[in-house]
């Protein structure tokens, strides 16, 4: 009888407290739907930061972003204009953005989505991987997407700036949203960042008189009514031309 008696007692007391536990789960419910509160599970932003270049091509106008300093300098020696750090992207989380290049108009692309990634390659563009991260937990900094339906090259711009952003769409860009998140902010350009290709500060028009043309860009774009003109780079002559794939012409080698 005294052993039954304490196993009463014992089931008794898992009772209450079984009875007490479903209590304070029921509290907790009615605390999520009175203030709306959901528990969310998100990956947390890991690694660190990484700057996010902005440059941009007077002759083609696309915009570039990249987070590699070398490939910011490569460009700026090439012609295109160091704008400043676009934004701040967290070195790594659960939601890559995905790099695309076309080929044929010279244009990047820049996406979070694997399926728009897929159907873009599936029409000829080159898959150059991840480009960077989208933030899993701060959304205090939202890239937004426009598109110019009219343009072949630079046909997408990425900003922070709702104010450009709406300016842009106020002149015929298609506003496409929210393009990702980032972890910081943007900031302009110094008056020059890192030494740039300059062995001339005021170069003239053409160093080398005895050759023909202006003193252009090797492999960068020209414009259109620039096609069949001549310039000089290095000492060499140079041609304003369109090679096969290329719907916008290039500095090339003349043969």
């Amino acid at each position: 009888m005294r052993f039954e008696s304490a196993y009463a007692g014992v089931a008794t007391s898992e009772y209450s407290f079984r009875r007490l536990a479903a209590t304070l789960v029921a509290l907790a419910s009615a605390f999520v739907l009175m203030f709306g509160i959901v528990p969310v599970s998100v990956a947390a932003d890991t690694g660190g930061t990484v700057d996010m270049y902005r440059m941009y091509n007077p002759n083609s106008g696309e915009h570039f972003y990249t987070g590699n300093g070398v490939e910011r300098d490569q460009l700026r020696g090439a012609g295109w204009k160091y704008e400043g750090v676009g934004w701040v992207a967290p070195a790594h989380s659960d939601t890559p953005v995905y790099r695309l290049y076309n080929p044929n108009a010279s244009d990047h692309h820049y996406t979070t989505s694997a399926g728009e990634r897929d159907n873009l390659v599936c029409s000829g563009w080159s898959d150059e991987g991840i480009g960077w991260y989208s933030s899993d937990t701060n959304r205090a900094f939202t890239v937004y997407r426009q598109y110019n339906p009219n343009a072949t090259s630079g046909a997408h711009n990425y900003t922070l700036n709702l104010n450009e952003a709406n300016h842009l769409i106020a002149n015929g860009w298609h506003d496409e949203g929210i393009a990702w998140y980032a972890v910081g902010g943007a900031t302009p350009a110094p008056v020059d960042p890192t030494p740039a290709p300059s062995p001339n500060p005021t170069p003239s028009p053409n160093p080398n008189p005895t050759l023909p043309g202006r003193q252009v860009t090797p492999g960068a774009y020209c414009k259109k009514v620039e096609v069949g003109q001549l310039g000089t780079a290095n000492g060499k002559i140079y041609v304003c031309a369109y090679h096969p794939g290329n719907k916008i012409p290039h500095w090339y080698p003349r043969d």
